[in-house]
């Protein structure tokens, strides 16, 4: 299985130029700057329209008309919004995590998770905006204890942009802006998911 990883676009998705080919795609939330409805919307509308079998995107905390939604209406079957909410696709299973949401538990056979911040200490810093690790305790208190768990999509940190790996867990920061950007600036990310993960 090919995964294409993004996050961050606040809005500038239409800037982003050629996607690769992969089975699903997934964005790791900011899909918007304000939270609007109609920048949500609009988000939607290009999400759909790509050319992807499985399509997976969570709340971001720039998503703001998303924070509590239980689910989206008339959404596509392939397209899957993880609010606190997982999804199997070929054997293989995704759990999104909604925004703040961290206190739910995570399904101990979650192989691959998908949330808007990183776990604390993980590819979260942040240093343009004086602030030193960005990311999420409650994420780090539980990820290590997932057993299933292979790959760990997120963004938030726009200055974590990068790839870690510990414990047999590979940690993919896509964050596609720069802090403080205004233009895409950063390349989607490839991956394989199979007997091992690899970054294409």
């Amino acid at each position: 299985m090919k995964i294409l990883h993004l996050s961050d676009t606040h809005g500038l998705h239409c800037q982003i130029g050629h996607l690769p080919e992969a089975d699903v795609i997934v964005h790791s939330g900011d899909i918007s700057h304000r939270g609007t409805e109609d920048e949500c919307l609009d988000f939607l509308n290009w999400f759909i329209g790509l050319p992807y079998k499985h399509k997976i995107f969570v709340c971001g905390n720039h998503d703001f008309c998303l924070y509590e939604a239980d689910g989206i209406e008339d959404l596509p079957a392939n397209v899957h919004f993880l609010q606190d909410r997982d999804v199997t696709i070929d054997g293989v299973k995704f759990y999104g995590a909604g925004y703040l949401h961290y206190q739910n538990p995570i399904p101990s056979d979650t192989q691959v998770l998908v949330t808007h911040e990183p776990p604390r200490g993980i590819l979260d810093r942040e240093m343009a905006c004086g602030i030193g690790d960005y990311g999420s305790q409650e994420i780090l208190n539980q990820v290590f204890e997932l057993s299933a768990l292979r790959l760990h999509l997120f963004g938030h940190s726009h200055n974590g942009y990068g790839l870690y790996q510990k414990n047999g867990i590979i940690f993919s920061n896509a964050a596609l802006l720069t802090s403080g950007g205004v233009e895409i600036a950063r390349e989607s990310r490839l991956i394989e998911f199979g007997d091992s993960v690899k970054i294409l």
